[in-house]
């Protein structure tokens, strides 16, 4: 098949032809696009996935293509359920077993070491493979009806805002991706927590949607994994990510923004300026309330990132418990 150019971001605006809402008609239509190795938008708890046909290295390679993402940031495998995911797993160490049974399917992705059938594009190389079942009914639907497992990485270009509508997919990838579903606005908001589980102590590599103080109340401490420049273990561990377009500084107090007109605030909470404030202003949460502000962080940056008066964007870091520390996460590497 030949491939569609990506549309630079002036003209990506004006292709939206591509968004379907999900139907039985639907489903079958993307089964067929992903088995002649084609993408589709896909919807997850999370965010919308970028998917593809998970054993297929030409299909693998056209989700680098169209991400521009490099070779060697791992993808995630999606499979309708435990067998199906544990079936890529040449190790099942009991600690995955718990957390499957306790979080999937849910926002939880965990690596293990994988069998010779998956392919090197999708682990980066890698001995071991990121595996997650998914709770999103549409893409529950697509697993069960594509039987297989299926690549699917947030549907954005690399190291941009993650999408959390169909429209949203549509609009940064335009006609790079045949077909979105849309399954509506993502119940989580935030990517999964990605665990690794291939040696004797786990190791959180990426906060997400499953809070970390839930995991370590099945398994005892979990080591934190650092940020890397490179060769990551799994996605989103890179020191760059999830960034907008303009300028992201982050900041302790609210008090250091400053009160231009073209300034983006995102907020949290009851934050407030000390003198008045005449940029643009988004608040995650105004009650306070974590999962709120994890529903709502990638929708809101992205919408000041795309308002034509703002130039600088400005935040203050959350409360590190929850899904604050997930939040956290994204904004530092989005700043970097």
């Amino acid at each position: 098949m030949p491939t569609k150019t990506i549309q630079p971001d002036s003209t990506r605006k004006a292709q939206a032809n591509n968004v379907v809402k999900s139907s039985p008609e639907a489903i079958a239509r993307a089964v067929e696009l992903l088995q002649q190795g084609q993408l589709v938008g896909m919807p997850t708890e999370t965010v919308y996935g970028l998917a593809g046909h998970g054993l297929n290295p030409a299909a693998l390679a056209r989700i680098f293509e169209v991400k521009q993402r490099p070779l060697f940031d791992p993808l995630i495998l999606h499979f309708a359920d435990m067998a199906g995911a544990f079936a890529m797993a040449r190790q099942i160490p009991t600690a995955a077993r718990v957390l499957a049974q306790r979080f999937w399917p849910g926002p939880l992705t965990l690596v293990m070491r994988k069998l010779d059938v998956v392919p090197d594009l999708a682990t980066g190389g890698l001995a071991t493979v990121a595996l997650r079942v998914p709770a999103h009914p549409v893409a529950q639907a697509l697993l069960r009806a594509f039987d297989g497992p299926i690549a699917a990485p947030s549907a954005n270009r690399f190291g941009r805002i993650s999408p959390t509508s169909a429209q949203a997919v549509s609009v940064e990838l335009g006609l790079a991706v045949p077909l979105v579903l849309d399954g509506g606005a993502c119940e989580v908001g935030l990517e999964s927590t990605v665990i690794f589980l291939s040696e004797h102590k786990p190791v959180l590599l990426r906060a997400g949607g499953v809070p970390v103080e839930e995991l370590e109340a099945l398994l005892g401490p979990i080591e934190r994994a650092r940020a890397v420049d490179d060769q990551p273990q799994a996605p989103g561990q890179l020191k760059h990510h999830y960034a907008p377009r303009k300028p992201l500084r982050l900041v302790q107090r609210a008090a250091e923004i400053p009160a231009r007109a073209d300034v983006g605030w995102l907020t949290f909470g009851k934050q407030s300026l000390e003198k008045p404030f005449s940029g643009v202003v988004e608040n995650l949460s105004p009650k306070g309330q974590l999962r709120e502000a994890a529903v709502n962080f990638f929708r809101l940056l992205r919408a000041l990132d795309d308002n034509p008066r703002v130039n600088e964007l400005y935040a203050t870091l959350l409360p590190t418990e929850g899904l604050g520390l997930a939040i956290n996460e994204r904004l530092e590497r989005a700043a970097s």
